[in-house]
């Protein structure tokens, strides 16, 4: 009873891990919207645009989720530790749930004044403004660029790609109010383009809120059918029963899975655990695959689904 096997990294099959090679990106990214969001602020209180300061506080929030991103990529490499067995991965996890939260402030402050704005609109000068987004809108889509290979693999990647992609969309919507107020001289164009910026963001805030939330509940990753792990399981020659599964992310790009299967009167041995290993990372991308074996389920504490 009881054999185990965790998957080593630097088998054959091993993933190489998003966050790994992106220091670069991060850098070159925090370094190009530090610069924007200086420009853009000031800016936006020189020629009074309510859009370009919600852009541009949208765009040190992204500032600090890149830094907060990038400082939990270094730290999903720290090796493990007596006391952080599995290392520090799941400060990635921590990571997305803050830039999710960050976003949300950021989102409630631009939101409180331009409501104010919209009751009290300003006179806006649209020629500097549409020539500070047409900035931003070749700063976003770079930065964006930087992390495009990434964004299937990690949540953190994900999340900077989206919000770049986000920003160069906001920017091109402030592109075009600053030319309907140039033909109309309405400035209340201003303050509403902000409360569509404020939306377009906040749906994706609540995408990146739900999915980091989930891991940091260890939810099953939504690419990852449990049934189907299961049957597989069920499926291995000599087993009559799985019990004890356990599916949960390790990291925003690694998952785990524990299992307890019953295989009467049988001892499989080490090349058995090794193939299932195997067949978990190829078939279903796990990574961490820690298989018990049992004889008799009826000894095992955990064998009902409602004990964990």
């Amino acid at each position: 009873m009881g054999l185990g096997h965790s998957h080593d990294h630097d088998h054959a099959h091993g993933h190489a891990h998003a966050p790994a090679d992106f220091g670069r990106a991060f850098a070159i990214g925090v370094a190009l919207n530090t610069a924007f969001v200086v420009i853009e602020a000031g800016a936006g209180f020189i020629y009074g645009s309510m859009a370009l300061i919600a852009d541009a506080g949208h765009n040190l929030s992204d500032v600090l989720s890149l830094l907060i991103a990038w400082g939990a990529s270094v730290l999903t490499k720290r090796p493990p530790s007596s006391r952080f067995t599995y290392g520090l991965k799941s400060s990635s996890i921590l990571a997305a749930l803050a830039n999710a939260s960050l976003l949300l402030i950021a989102l409630g402050a631009i939101t409180v004044e331009t409501v104010r704005r919209l009751f009290t609109p300003e006179a806006v000068e649209p020629g500097p403004i549409m020539i500070v987004a047409g900035i931003g809108i070749v700063i976003n889509t770079a930065t964006a660029m930087l992390f495009m290979r990434g964004r299937k693999g990690d949540l953190n990647i994900r999340g900077a790609y989206l919000h770049m992609v986000a920003d160069a969309a906001v920017s091109a919507g402030v592109v075009i109010a600053g030319l309907l107020i140039y033909f109309t001289g309405f400035a209340w164009i201003d303050p509403v383009t902000s409360l569509v910026i404020v939306a377009i963001i906040g749906l994706g805030t609540w995408g990146l809120l739900k999915d980091s939330t989930k891991m940091a509940l260890l939810a099953v990753p939504d690419d990852i059918d449990e049934s189907a792990v299961r049957r597989h399981l069920a499926a291995q020659p000599g087993v009559s029963d799985v019990h004890d599964l356990h599916i949960w992310p390790m990291s925003t790009t690694e998952t785990a899975l524990t299992a307890h299967l019953v295989m009467p009167g049988s001892n499989p041995g080490d090349s058995f655990l090794h193939d299932i290993a195997d067949t978990l990372h190829d078939k279903f991308g796990i990574e961490h695959a820690t298989i018990q074996i049992e004889e008799d389920a009826r000894a095992c504490a955990l064998h009902h689904d409602h004990v964990v």
